[in-house]
């Protein structure tokens, strides 16, 4: 079964971490759980290889991730959009952008 396949099954963050072999402590997870998967997601989507991630490229950003809300917080490390706008942060699609019609 491919990688992919397998991870499609897990359900939590809980089961990411254990699959990948990665010891945590409960108490960080059940307070930043989807701002540590959401991390995860973007690290994968900016990884500078295109090539599909390996097993070791996966444990490596789910592992970064992690550690980056053990080290501190939801708020300071602003993953989601309302963290980025009460901190003064907003970002505007270009497609939104347009010239004013005369």
């Amino acid at each position: 079964m491919s990688i992919e396949l397998e991870m499609a099954e897990l359900e939590s963050a809980e089961d990411f971490l254990t699959y990948f072999g990665i010891a945590y402590d409960p108490g960080v997870i059940q307070i930043c759980r989807l701002h540590i998967l959401q991390r995860f997601h973007d690290y994968l989507k900016h990884r500078a290889d295109t090539a599909p991630p390996t097993h070791e490229q996966y444990r490596d950003c789910l592992a970064r991730a992690y550690e980056d809300f053990v080290h501190s917080d939801a708020q300071t490390e602003k993953v989601f959009r309302v963290f980025k706008r009460a901190a003064g942060i907003a970002t505007v699609p270009l497609s939104s952008i347009r010239r004013a019609r005369p």
